[in-house]
C-alpha cells in the first residue's frame, strides 16, 4: 500500500491538478542531437566513397578549421587582431618536417619519431607565440596587427633563405606520420574491400583531431576564461578592475591560439605531402580572417563554418571550372578558379557585415527562437 499524502500536497513523481506538465526536452535540441550523430557517421564513411581530390580538399578544410578556431579564440573572443596567423602556420609545418625528417647532404633533420615531432611542432609554435606574447600584451588594434604582420614578412624571408631548414623556394618533402605501427602513407591498406592510402588514413587523423580541438576551445569559451576572454573583448579596464588578469590572459590566449596554428600547419603539411615557403604568405592570413569573418566572431561552430567555406570554395571551382560561366581553368585566360573565389568570398565578407554581423551561425541562432515561437502555438 502506499503511504498517504498530507492534504495540499501531491504524492512524488505526480504533477498536481492543473499544473503544467513538466518541459519535454526542446524539440530543436533532439533534432541537433541528431544532427551531429549522423554528421559524424557521414564524416567516417566518406573515405570509402570519395576520391583522392576530394579527402585532400576535406583535410585541407579540417586543418584551417583547427587554425580558424585557435584565431577565433584570439580575435573573436579576446579582441586581439592578428594578421600573422600564417608564420604560425608555417613553424608547426617546418617545424614538423625539421624533427621528423632524416638529415642529408643538404637538408637538416632530427630524425625524431612522428608523433613526437607533431607534439614537439605544436609547442614550438606556442613558444614562438610566448615570445611575442610581451609585444602583444602592450598594443592593441591596428596596432597590434601591423606588428603581426611583420611576422609574416619575416617568416619569409626565414622560409625563402634558410635552405638547410626549409629547403629554400622548392620547399621540402614531409615525412609521413606515424602512430602505433600504423603508417599514414600511401602503403594501401585494405578495408572493407576499399583500399586505404595516405589521405584516407590522414582523414580519420584529421577528424580526431578536430573534434577535440573543437570540444576544448568550446570548453574554454563557455567556462571561467571565455567569460574573461570576452571581457577583455569588451572593455579591457572594466574586466581589470573586476580583477581579471588582462596581461596574463592576452599573452596566454596568443600562445594557445599559436598553438592551434601550428597543429593546423602540421596537418596541412601532411596533406600537402610538400611544403612551399610561399603558401605560408600574407594571402593565407587574410583568407584566415575572412573565415572567422564569415563563419562568426568568437564561435567555434562559426570557424568551422568560414574554414570550410573559404577552403572548399576554390576547389569546387577548379574541379567544375568547365561547367562553370565565366571561370577557366588556370593558364587558360579569363577569370581563375583562385582569383574567383577570392572575389566570392570577398564579395561574402562584405554581405555579413553588411546584413548579417554575426557571420553563417546567426543563421541558426535566429532559427532556433523561431522554432521555439512556433512550438509553444496551440
Amino acid at each position: 500500500m502506499s503511504e498517504p499524502t498530507a492534504p495540499g500536497t501531491t504524492a512524488p513523481g505526480t504533477t498536481a491538478p492543473g499544473a503544467p506538465a513538466p518541459p519535454e526536452r526542446p524539440a530543436a535540441a533532439r533534432r541537433a542531437l541528431y544532427g551531429w550523430a549522423a554528421g559524424g557517421a557521414l564524416l567516417l564513411a566518406l573515405p570509402f566513397y570519395l576520391d583522392r581530390f576530394w579527402l585532400q580538399a576535406g583535410l585541407l578544410a579540417m586543418a584551417a578549421a583547427i587554425g580558424a578556431i585557435g584565431l577565433n579564440l584570439l580575435t573573436g573572443a579576446t579582441g586581439q587582431l592578428s594578421l600573422g596567423h600564417s608564420f604560425f602556420l608555417a613553424v608547426g609545418a617546418y617545424g614538423y618536417c625539421v624533427l621528423a625528417g632524416e638529415g642529408d647532404g643538404e637538408l637538416t633533420g632530427l630524425g625524431l619519431p612522428s608523433w613526437l615531432a607533431v607534439v614537439l611542432a605544436v609547442l614550438l609554435a606556442g613558444a614562438a607565440g610566448g615570445l611575442f606574447s610581451p609585444i602583444s600584451g602592450r598594443l592593441r588594434g591596428a596596432y597590434l596587427g601591423i606588428a603581426t604582420l611583420a611576422l609574416v614578412f619575416v617568416g619569409q624571408h626565414l622560409l625563402f633563405n634558410a635552405h638547410d631548414l626549409t629547403g629554400g623556394y622548392n620547399g621540402r618533402p614531409v615525412p609521413p606520420l606515424s602512430l602505433f605501427g600504423l603508417t599514414f602513407d600511401d602503403t594501401e591498406t585494405v578495408v572493407a574491400a576499399v583500399p586505404f592510402q595516405a589521405m584516407e588514413k590522414l582523414w580519420y587523423a584529421g577528424v580526431l583531431l578536430l573534434a577535440c580541438c573543437a570540444l576544448f576551445a568550446r570548453g574554454v569559451l563557455r567556462g571561467r576564461p571565455g567569460r574573461a576572454m570576452n571581457a577583455i573583448r569588451d572593455h579591457r579596464i572594466a574586466a581589470g578592475v573586476m580583477g581579471v588578469p588582462v596581461a596574463r590572459y592576452r599573452a596566454g590566449v596568443f600562445v594557445l591560439s599559436s598553438m592551434y596554428a601550428g597543429l593546423a600547419g602540421v596537418l596541412l603539411a601532411l596533406a600537402f605531402q610538400q611544403t612551399v615557403p610561399e603558401y605560408f604568405g600574407i594571402a593565407l592570413a587574410l583568407e584566415y580572417l575572412a573565415m572567422i569573418v564569415i563563419g562568426g566572431l568568437g564561435s567555434v561552430a562559426g570557424a568551422v563554418a568560414g574554414a570550410v567555406f573559404v577552403t572548399l570554395l576554390p576547389q569546387v571551382l577548379t574541379r567544375y571550372s568547365e561547367s562553370l560561366p565565366l571561370v577557366s581553368a588556370p593558364g587558360t585566360g579569363g577569370v581563375a578558379p583562385g582569383e574567383a573565389s577570392r572575389y566570392l568570398y570577398g564579395a561574402a565578407i562584405v554581405a555579413v557585415v553588411l546584413f548579417l554581423p554575426g557571420g553563417l551561425v546567426r543563421l541558426a541562432a535566429r532559427r532556433a527562437p523561431r522554432e521555439k515561437a512556433e512550438g509553444r502555438r496551440p
